[in-house]
């Protein structure tokens, strides 16, 4: 009687195992990423002039000026502007994939275990294709003409360039954000030097330092929409910063998601779509509503033709929109603040353990202290690196506005259709301002600077500090440390003792050392993580994570 149960039992399993095998295959191998097909591409060639900076293709063209930023402008229809896109950023395309892709071997270094990934990525991505719009589908293809056949074990060029497109929804959902600490903010009326927007943000998106190294500042001249100008980098259509003719500025910041559990519309495309269709706050919720979105996101709109700002709150399930109470002031961090989100679950859970509402509180202190916000001002805010009332937080800390891993930080004011990017290091360098007047002038000459030098914001003086030189030590002994973390090997105490001093404020310094000693000296190694814990910590979960190591 047990055998024939246990007979049954197995045979029941298998059966069970074998439907589960034949659905992922038949989600495989119907998923159908939309790829556009037959569309001709021309024979034109790329013509490169002064050692490279500038290149051409037909009436498109690719610079990089002095600071290192690169400048493309690209026109027509879908598939064309893509494809010159494409044919001008070719080994741009190639640096950038390569170390995106390097990124992921550091966290996945098995062949095996990537082909798996990729099957994943298949299956999750299903109904990605039908998720994007036709006219931007049409656009990826044009790029992926030009992209390497080398990770083709991850997905032909075309499905690798639309998977990119929602790896900022699936990162941030993956790692509940902490790549993705966004700080944004709009002032106009009283609180403004002129009466007129201002919107500054900080981008922290970080996939390591080389993903941000080749910013590029796309200024796009489609055949149907708004002329725009966004900020990102090669192969990237979606808009994560950015402006259009008509005077809409459009930036994104995460707030807390679900697991999603299938792709929906990436949220860049979408915000692409209100930049290039989108003119008022109601039209830009529109395009909102009617997409489907798979992770939840805070899209902060400043309106010329409104003269004044929203927040369209859009998760999965719902959408909302922020009109601030302060008439003239609008801050966007990593919470909603919505109607429509004030019983969310994941809102308040978020609200209660994140360090979201601390740089909203930090924003709040610096605009007022500030106030009325000329492009200056915004750029000091947006590159402070102390906490509330100037609180020693340590450098590279969550809860600072400035965490010294941004992709890039930007300050727009849509009324004069004026755009400062800043350049490298993070929001340190040099913030560069365009019209996009100017730009899109056919008397443009983009053998020349395009960008208003007088308008240039100067370096920040933190890169000529002492401090900075101790930013450098810090993250070069990280990464050492952590090698001899993972490998169980040792460190001289004057690396450890040269490491604390570099960052003394930073809790991380602190837990991290008491990682190093925990294996041969638990003593030690309490003491350090117990400093780590009187330092200020931005998320609850990390508090507790240092908390538990002196309990075990």
């Amino acid at each position: 009687m047990f055998r024939r149960i246990l007979k049954y039992t197995v045979v029941a399993h298998l059966a069970v195992l074998m439907l589960i095998v034949m659905l992922v295959a038949g989600l495989y191998f119907s998923a159908d990423m939309k790829e556009p097909q037959h569309i001709f591409a021309d024979s034109r060639e790329v013509q490169s002039f002064h050692y490279d900076s500038i290149r051409t293709y037909g009436d498109d063209w690719l610079r990089q000026n002095k600071y290192g930023l690169w400048e493309m402008k690209i026109s027509g229809s879908d598939f064309d502007r893509g494809y010159a896109a494409g044919k001008l950023t070719e080994d741009l395309l190639y640096y950038q994939e390569t170390v995106f892709i390097d990124q992921i071997r550091q966290i996945i270094p098995s062949d095996s275990y990537l082909k798996f990934l990729r099957s994943f990525i298949v299956v999750f991505n299903r109904n990605l294709g039908e998720n994007i719009p036709q006219e931007y589908r049409n656009e990826i293809y044009g790029i992926a003409q030009s992209c390497t056949n080398e990770y083709d074990m991850i997905g032909n060029a075309y499905e690798r360039q639309l998977n990119y497109h929602a790896a900022h929804d699936l990162g941030h959902a993956l790692q509940d954000y902490m790549m993705v600490g966004c700080s944004s903010f709009v002032s106009w009326d009283s609180f403004s030097s002129d009466g007129k927007l201002i919107l500054g943000r900080n981008f922290d998106f970080y996939v390591g330092d080389d993903f941000a190294k080749n910013k590029l500042v796309t200024f796009c001249e489609p055949d149907k929409g708004y002329r725009f100008a966004s900020v990102g980098w090669a192969g990237m259509i979606g808009v994560l910063s950015g402006m259009n003719e008509a005077g809409l500025a459009v930036t994104i910041n995460a707030a807390k998601s679900d697991m999603p559990t299938s792709s929906a519309t990436p949220i860049s495309i979408l915000v692409r779509e209100i930049l290039q269709y989108a003119s008022t706050i109601d039209e830009a919720y529109a395009i909102a509503k009617s997409r489907k979105t798979f992770v939840s996101e805070s899209i902060l709109i400043a309106s010329k033709k409104d003269n004044k700002a929203a927040i369209i709150e859009k998760s999965p399930k719902n959408i909302g929109i922020f009109y601030s109470p302060i008439e003239g002031q609008i801050i966007c961090t990593n919470h909603f603040q919505s109607d429509a989100f004030k019983e969310d679950s994941r809102n308040i859970e978020n609200i209660e353990t994140s360090d979201s509402p601390y740089r909203y509180a930090r924003l709040q202190e610096l605009l007022a202290q500030e106030s009325p916000i000329d492009p200056s001002k915004a750029v000091n805010i947006l590159r402070n690196r102390d906490g509330i009332e100037n609180e020693k937080l340590g450098l590279t800390n969550e809860l600072a506005l400035n965490q010294l891993i941004a992709h890039h930080s930007v300050i727009m004011q849509p009324d004069e259709n004026i755009l400062w990017v800043s350049t490298s290091p993070w929001q340190c360098g040099e913030y560069v301002a365009y019209h996009l007047n100017e730009v899109f002038s056919d008397s443009l000459d983009y053998f020349t600077d395009i960008n208003i030098p007088e308008l240039t914001v100067g370096k920040d003086p933190f890169l000529f500090s002492p401090e900075y030189e101790q930013l450098l030590t810090y993250k070069e002994i990280l990464s050492v440390l952590n090698d001899k973390i993972s490998t169980n090997s040792t460190i001289s105490n004057d690396s450890i003792d040269l490491f604390v001093k570099s960052n003394p404020d930073y809790y991380y310094v602190y837990e991290r050392v008491g990682d190093y000693y925990s294996s041969f000296d638990t003593h030690t190694a309490n003491q350090y993580w117990t400093m780590a814990l009187e330092k200020p910590i931005p998320k609850k979960y990390e508090r507790e994570r240092i908390a538990l190591k002196i309990i075990k």
